[in-house]
């Protein structure tokens, strides 16, 4: 029979005093990732200037964010109160599924950015033409719908798998490899068709991703000035950030041999996945976004002419 329950195991041999020092700062780190976040996602809303197709991307990717890092962040952070570190085998296949559906919708979502980005530079004057507001829904509406159901295949999979004991997962969350790792049935057939999938998803996407960039590079060493180099590079950087930080960590987890594979390196890489990426966005999309400082600068400004008028 199947488990029950699991152990995750967390950042075994961590010392009660650096435990206490790890809960604050992701405990800090998680609500700041949902406050940034969510922060993106308002002044996009509320700001009319914002209303264009690429912004209409960054607040679905701010959203998704959201969701992502909530999967596995409270559970860890939770572990580091208690002594109780068990999840039940429902909550666990839920935090697996969800893991593995709202990351293949991030790459999705990922290709359909850098296809924003290349009408934009490559084909200008039928911008408005092309990225019309039906189409960006339609596209965003693709990329969540075929990430939940691309993923509802292995999770069929793995659900079949029965545990035998011991229950301990050496994570701190329930990530696919140490489940296969603990199941006391043959995991040959669902370990090719998860590497096959996982790898499938992160390849094929990194792939029209680059395409879509090397027809970008391509148009802008066309412009005839710097400035216009310059200024057509920009509107790309904070994409081009993203898609290395996420593509580069999930290649190193889920794209490599699994012989050899060391289950602290990758815990150690599904932190920089899970809680550090989703922190960083809302700093690069708008630290390195003129059109969302100024649109940040007059929300704050309103806020406070309205703070002034009401005293």
């Amino acid at each position: 029979m199947n488990q029950t329950a699991f152990i995750l195991l967390g950042f075994f041999g961590v010392g009660d005093q650096l435990q206490v020092f790890l809960f604050i700062v992701l405990s800090l780190i998680y609500l700041v990732t949902l406050a940034g976040n969510s922060l993106i996602m308002f002044i996009v809303w509320v700001d009319h200037r914002l209303h264009t197709p690429m912004y209409f991307f960054i607040s679905n990717l701010s959203f998704l964010e959201i969701w992502f890092t909530s999967v596995t962040n409270p559970k860890m952070l939770l572990n580091y109160l208690s002594d109780n570190k068990t999840i039940s085998f429902l909550a666990c296949m839920a935090q697996s599924y969800f893991y593995f559906a709202l990351g293949s919708t991030e790459f999705t979502l990922l290709v359909v950015m850098s296809f924003d980005r290349y009408v934009a530079i490559c084909h200008p004057l039928r911008y408005a033409a092309i990225m019309k507001q039906r189409l960006c829904i339609q596209l965003v509406f693709v990329s969540w719908m075929g990430g939940f159901l691309v993923i509802s295949l292995r999770m069929v999979l793995v659900c079949k798998l029965k545990f035998c004991g011991p229950n301990v997962i050496n994570h701190f969350f329930c990530d696919s490899i140490p489940l296969f790792q603990l199941s006391c049935t043959d995991t040959q057939v669902i370990k090719r068709v998860d590497s096959i999938l996982l790898s499938g998803i992160v390849l094929t996407s990194l792939c029209l991703t680059m395409m879509s960039y090397a027809c970008i590079f391509y148009s802008i060493l066309r412009i005839p000035s710097v400035t216009g180099r310059q200024k057509a590079f920009a509107t790309c950087t904070s994409h081009l950030t993203v898609v290395t930080l996420i593509y580069g960590s999930c290649i190193f987890m889920y794209s490599r041999p699994t012989h050899g594979y060391s289950l602290d390196h990758n815990k150690a890489v599904s932190v920089l996945n899970t809680v550090v990426t989703p922190f960083l966005n809302p700093f690069i999309y708008s630290l390195r976004n003129k059109s969302v400082k100024l649109a940040l600068r007059d929300a704050f400004t309103h806020s406070k002419a309205k703070l002034r008028c009401a005293s």
